[in-house]
């Protein structure tokens, strides 16, 4: 059953209950009113005629000094057709209760008259068929008789008027509780319509349309409800967007990675059958050979480069002081006489924190890629400055630079601006995106500055470590 249902439902069965409790204590109440005003009625009409019985009982001439049973009859019938119009019955009993005279009608019944004592009254309500009808009893002393009266007043009118009281009201109950049903319905209808929006954008995004959001349409807790609502569907759908960029990214990942490892591969098996095969001369032999060498080295560096990256995103980084000119020595060592560029280096003495060995990828990684750039004869400037966010490392090439559209993929794995010159010179696209998973355990990242035909300027801060003062670390 849906909520707006078991709220209308609900409404309308306490409604229901309390109109009918509300209505059965006000008829009831209003009909104990009217029988008691009814009983203290006949209980004065009771005394009334005891008055008159005594009266007419002194006022017959008798020759007897006890009241004789004939006389008692007497007056009881003119007691009666006294009281003809009013609906009222009588009954005169002697002393041991057997019954004198009783109006046509009076039931035979001797419960109330075994209650009548002198000096009290007794009263009790008696149905007879579809009549009610309030009985009295009384004695009545008279000329040394003890005599017992009994009246019947007719109330049967008290009685249909609680019946058609309970009839009217449940009439009334009925009509108002319809009406009351459709005011309901529409103010539950209204109060749940949140409700329904929430439901509507929940089945929307569970279609696959993360961009639908529900409508606010109220300022209450169900409105702040829809609010947050939508801002968790903002965050889930820029997840899910993250998500699929990552799969995106993994898929060109995987895609990129056995495209490189086809390209060596098919070298290394070609030029492996070919000396399988055929006798060459030395020469051929010598370039098979080195064919084979170059493109397997290429293998194994982009293998160690993929493993740097995987370790890199899943290890903590332990730093410790590093002399910035052991950096650059090491640099110096690395590409002195081992490159057609011309290295020049200049720096500012310094002791930062870091990783070392992780430093110096990055370092040989960033320099490395200067000189694939660079023309024969090239100068790639190699820098190191004491800045007071870090020490700034830079590594500056004047080759041909890199396109703008380009700035912001060239650091990711696999990515090569100039593929065939990258593999000539055993590139794999990794050595950018390993630089910016170190960096990123540093707590710092790569800043690309580029031009085409111009160059390209590489730069880093590695952050002074909290405990050292920057102004004291030359």
């Amino acid at each position: 059953m849906k909520f707006l249902y078991k709220i209308l439902l609900w409404t309308i069965i306490i409604m229901a209950a309390a109109f009918g409790f509300s209505g059965y204590f006000f008829v009831n109440y209003v009909f104990e009113t009217a029988l008691n005003r009814e009983i203290e009625q006949a209980m004065s009409d009771s005394n009334i005629l005891q008055f008159a019985f005594e009266t007419a009982a002194l006022n017959i001439p008798t020759k007897y000094d006890v009241l004789q049973d004939i006389a008692v009859e007497q007056i009881g019938s003119k007691l009666e057709s006294g009281g003809q119009g009013t609906g009222r019955l009588l009954r005169l009993s002697d002393e041991g209760k057997k019954m004198l005279y009783a109006s046509e009608g009076f039931p035979e019944d001797a419960v109330l008259i075994q209650q009548v004592e002198e000096n009290t009254r007794a009263y009790q309500v008696v149905q007879q068929g579809e009549h009610y009808y309030i009985q009295t009893g009384i004695m009545v002393n008279v000329m040394d008789r003890h005599l017992y009266l009994e009246t019947m007043e007719d109330v049967t009118e008290v009685f249909a008027e609680r019946a058609m009281g309970f009839s009217v009201y449940r009439k009334v109950t009925l009509a108002m509780l319809a009406g009351c049903a459709v005011v309901m319905y529409i103010i539950c209808f209204w109060l749940t319509k949140p409700i329904r929006l929430l439901a509507g954008a929940t089945r929307k995004m569970s279609e696959g349309d993360y961009s639908y959001r529900a409508q606010v349409v109220s300022s209450d807790e169900l409105g702040a409800l829809t609010t947050d609502f939508n801002r968790m569907a903002n965050v889930l759908e820029d997840t899910i967007g993250e998500l699929q960029e990552e799969i995106r990214a993994r898929e060109d990942f995987i895609a990129a990675f056995a495209h490189e490892l086809k390209t060596p591969l098919t070298a290394i098996i070609g030029y492996a059958d070919l000396l399988r095969s055929r006798k060459l001369d030395e020469e051929k032999h010598f370039l098979s050979s080195n064919y084979i060498y170059t493109e397997g080295k290429r293998l194994e560096n982009m293998s160690f480069r993929l493993l740097d990256i995987i370790v890199t995103k899943r290890e903590q980084v332990e730093g410790q002081p590093i002399a910035a000119e052991s950096l650059f020595q090491y640099l110096q060592d690395m590409f002195d006489g081992n490159t057609e560029q011309q290295i020049d280096i200049m720096f500012e003495p310094a002791t930062v924190h870091g990783e070392v060995n992780l430093i110096k990828s990055v370092l040989l990684n960033l320099v490395d890629n200067a000189c694939k750039a660079s023309a024969k004869g090239g100068i790639v400037e190699i820098d190191g400055a004491c800045r007071e966010e870090g020490y700034l490392f830079q590594v500056r090439d004047y080759g041909v630079g890199i396109p703008e559209e380009e700035l912001k993929k060239v650091t990711e794995a696999f990515y090569m601006v100039d593929k065939s010159r990258s593999r000539s010179k055993n590139g794999a696209g990794l050595g950018l995106a390993l630089c910016v998973e170190i960096l990123r355990l540093h707590n710092c990242a790569l800043h690309i500055d580029s031009r085409v035909g111009e160059g390209t300027c590489i730069s880093f801060s590695l952050p002074w470590k909290e405990c050292m003062d920057p102004a004291n670390h030359s």
